[in-house]
């Protein structure tokens, strides 16, 4: 039998009194499960800038995990964004996750900020300077919406190692084949960083769809089928989101990284069918 595998969650910082409660709801389900670290994302055109950073703070303080902030380059200088990375560091977290980031809602593309960070290369440059943090950085098995060609993600991502990233985590994908070919083409362009699958458990059908559209993310065809017919979503959703895990651990996946969106029990019910301890 193959071993369980490190364990790494994904949360999002509370936007009102009622997501506070949802947030420690599934911080205390995941808590016994020992993940190496957690992470806590920022809002699209940084938004929840102070609710993510007091999220990370809280985390590390309360809990004592190893909290990786996500950190991006949208609506703000380089002093600022590392003003801001300081403020981390101040509060004792020393994880970064690095990203460009999504620009407003409203903006369509990404424009720099004037006297920001042109991209997430100079962003992770400017954080590999400090030695202060553990930089990771977003990798896309799947072509980003704003790639140029089918090489752009690649290119992109041995640069961000080049510029000092210590890991990268992918965004999500749905079949195991995906994510192989990735880490092909990866080591066959000289990356030898660790490349984390990113795992998103699906916790709506309906929801999910519109979601991989946004990100270019295909749903393999059965998928739909079997969500439409089934009478159980939840049990199809652990089901199949165990076999995707499955199939990466038995070629050689040591890491997974969950999506929780805020809602832990999937998660947690994957993981104890993984033979993660405390799940």
């Amino acid at each position: 039998m193959t071993a369980a595998p490190n364990i790494s969650f994904e949360f999002f910082p509370p936007k009102n009194i009622e997501a506070c409660f949802s947030l420690f709801e599934t911080v205390q389900a995941l808590e016994g499960m020992n993940p190496g670290f957690v992470s806590v994302t920022y809002g699209a055109g940084g938004t929840t800038r102070e609710l993510t950073h007091d999220a990370v703070a809280l985390l590390h303080r309360k809990y004592g995990w190893n909290v990786a902030a996500h950190l991006t380059c949208v609506n703000a200088t380089r002093a600022e964004t590392l003003a801001i990375a300081e403020s981390y560091k101040a509060v004792g977290v020393n994880e970064i996750v690095a990203l460009r980031g999504d620009p407003p809602k409203d903006a369509g593309k990404f424009t720099p900020a004037k006297d920001g960070f042109a991209n997430s290369v100079e962003l992770i440059a400017a954080l590999k300077e400090t030695g202060n943090f553990k930089i990771r950085v977003g990798a896309y098995p799947d072509p980003h919406p704003d790639a140029s060609d089918e090489n752009a993600d690649i290119t992109w991502l041995k640069k961000k190692f080049e510029a000092g990233a210590d890991s990268a985590i992918t965004q999500f994908f749905f079949a195991p084949e995906t994510f192989f070919r990735f880490r092909d083409r990866c080591a066959d362009a000289g990356i030898t960083g660790k490349i984390i699958p990113g795992i998103l458990p699906i916790t709506s059908w309906k929801g999910v769809q519109k979601f991989a559209a946004s990100c270019g993310t295909p749903l393999p065809a059965h998928y739909a089928e079997a969500f439409e017919t089934t009478d159980d979503a939840r049990e199809l959703s652990i089901e199949l989101c165990t076999q995707l895990c499955q199939s990466l651990i038995n070629e050689g996946v040591e890491d997974l990284h969950f999506y929780t969106l805020n809602r832990p029990h999937l998660s947690k019910a994957i993981c104890a069918n993984l033979g993660v301890a405390g799940a």
